[in-house]
């Protein structure tokens, strides 16, 4: 009896142990037990060894990378929502598949973002170190003391009115928060009734009309600085800016700029344009106050990451078996 040769998956980071154990029940896998990121060098092996690539947001897997893969690498299973890390379009000149792992991470997103939104105005990060950093210095309760912004009534602009977009407009309709918004297309009506939402088609002109700013678009070389200097001048010196999508889409000096001299009254920040470097002016403002940062956990959740998995392990075992795997990702998508 003849055993069928398992598929030899490369899987660059650490996942969830359920994860990596059915991994290794379907596949010739390799792990990496210890997390520690793959330099380029080590990718470029895997990838003229391997059948199928298992990279994260974390590894960049460029043209260069791609145009020197062995012939048996059929197939890079991204365990990512996002795909700007790959070269999509290389990947299809060289005949390699990509695919990706949508729809799990919203509803995790669009929790943190709403935490942002919250955490900025009422100035929660700040009140939370004044009990940890300086214990025996709270005098207890006053009126006038550790006075923040109240986010009822007040308008949100969402950039991005994708399916995370939509929901983190769900949660701050719930908070009574008016719901306006900008996306290369408009959303149906029967959404636009729902959240009872303001569509702008000029981007401009929605940033200077809004509280709050939430970033919820994907990272193309269309949002590189989306939000530049010359937006953010748009945006009033009392609005708030949340950013959970990716650090490029604002120009993050700029940022800086304006918090510094005022012009933006604060912002929450759980992704960097440098990641994982942190510019150390954004941890100078952290420390006034003036910014929350977290580091990119978005979407870090027991059941999210578990999800991607699954959908990792489907888009492997479908394309293996000669058919489309569910989650394709198309050059120019």
């Amino acid at each position: 009896m003849t055993t069928k040769k398992k598929t030899k998956v490369y899987i660059t980071r650490k996942l969830p142990d359920a994860v990596e154990t059915r991994m290794r029940e379907l596949f010739d896998a390799e792990l990496n037990i210890d997390d520690t990121p793959r330099s380029a060098a080590q990718l470029a092996a895997a990838m003229k060894s391997a059948d199928v690539l298992v990279p994260t947001v974390t590894d960049r897997i460029d043209a260069a990378l791609i145009d020197e893969a062995g012939p048996q690498l059929k197939l890079i299973a991204s365990f990512s929502n996002g795909t700007d890390h790959i070269d999509v379009e290389a990947a299809a000149r060289k005949g390699i598949t990509v695919t990706n792992t949508p729809n799990v991470l919203t509803e995790d997103t669009a929790d943190m973002t709403m935490a942002l939104i919250l955490a900025v105005p009422r100035r929660l990060g700040e009140g939370a170190r004044v009990l940890t950093d300086r214990p025996g210095e709270w005098a207890g309760w006053s009126p006038t003391w550790m006075l923040g912004r109240r986010i009822h009534g007040k308008r949100i602009g969402i950039v991005g009115m994708g399916r995370i977009g939509t929901a983190v407009a769900r949660r701050a309709k719930a908070f009574g928060l008016s719901i306006h918004y900008h996306n290369r297309k408009r959303v149906t009506a029967t959404t636009e009734d729902e959240l009872e939402a303001t569509y702008w088609e000029s981007l401009d002109q929605m940033l200077a009309r809004v509280d709050i700013v939430s970033v919820n678009c994907p990272s193309t070389p269309a949002t590189f600085h989306l939000l530049s200097a010359r937006r953010l001048a748009l945006l009033q010196p009392t609005a708030y800016l949340v950013n959970t999508a990716r650090g490029d889409v604002i120009d993050e000096a700029a940022l800086i700029k304006s918090l510094r001299e005022g012009k933006l009254a604060g912002a929450g920040l759980d992704v960097f344009e440098n990641e994982p470097a942190v510019n150390p002016k954004l941890i100078k403002l952290a420390n006034e106050g003036k910014v929350v940062l977290l580091p990119h956990m978005s979407s870090a959740t027991i059941e999210g990451r578990i999800d991607m998995g699954d959908k990792v392990i489907i888009n492997i075992r479908a394309f293996m078996d000669g058919h489309r795997p569910p989650n394709r990702v198309l050059p120019g998508r």
